[in-house]
């Protein structure tokens, strides 16, 4: 099965943001999945205009909105960026399919001496409201990061984290 291309990757952004262009999510998506594709073109001159086409926007959509998504995320499909404002993604994130993500997130790293250790989000990932997710940890398919937590340590799939640290809670059955 071969890779989708520029443009289907970007309609299924748009369909996953509720089909609406004017959102600042989709467009930083839109952003980051022309950063992608430009990488993609060998010749150095031929890419050097589309670069800068790319810093522009790129700094655009970082200096409007507040999303700092740079090209080199490993970001997965379907991505929802919910709302604007203070989201800052390290370079050297892996995100998995189906993510949302909130206002006020930051996705870091933690330590000075070690630069590229950032996280690595599995499928279907919620990461609520101001939540910081800093240093090399991995959050499992399904987790869901409740608003303003900060996660410091891996989080197991199929768990929510709350808190300063985050810590997993426990539902209770009502039935």
């Amino acid at each position: 099965m071969s890779q989708p291309g520029l443009w289907e990757l970007i309609k299924e952004d748009w369909v996953a943001n509720g089909r609406d262009w004017t959102r600042p999510g989709f467009r930083a998506l839109a952003v980051y999945r022309f950063g992608v594709w430009r990488m993609t073109i060998k010749p150095k001159y031929l890419r050097a205009p589309l670069s800068l086409i790319y810093r522009f926007l790129f700094r655009r959509i970082r200096n409007r909105y507040g999303i700092e998504f740079p090209y080199s995320v490993q970001a997965g499909r379907r991505i929802v960026i919910e709302h604007q404002s203070a989201i800052v993604i390290h370079g050297d994130v892996v995100m998995g399919d189906d993510c949302i993500i909130r206002q006020g997130v930051t996705l870091g790293n933690r330590h000075l001496n070690k630069p590229f250790d950032a996280p690595r989000l599995g499928n279907r990932v919620n990461v609520g409201a101001g939540a910081k997710i800093l240093g090399g940890v991995s959050i499992g398919d399904d987790a869901v990061i409740g608003a303003n937590a900060v996660v410091l340590h891996d989080v197991p799939a199929n768990t929510t984290v709350v808190g300063i640290p985050a810590k997993p809670i426990k539902y209770e059955s009502v039935i």
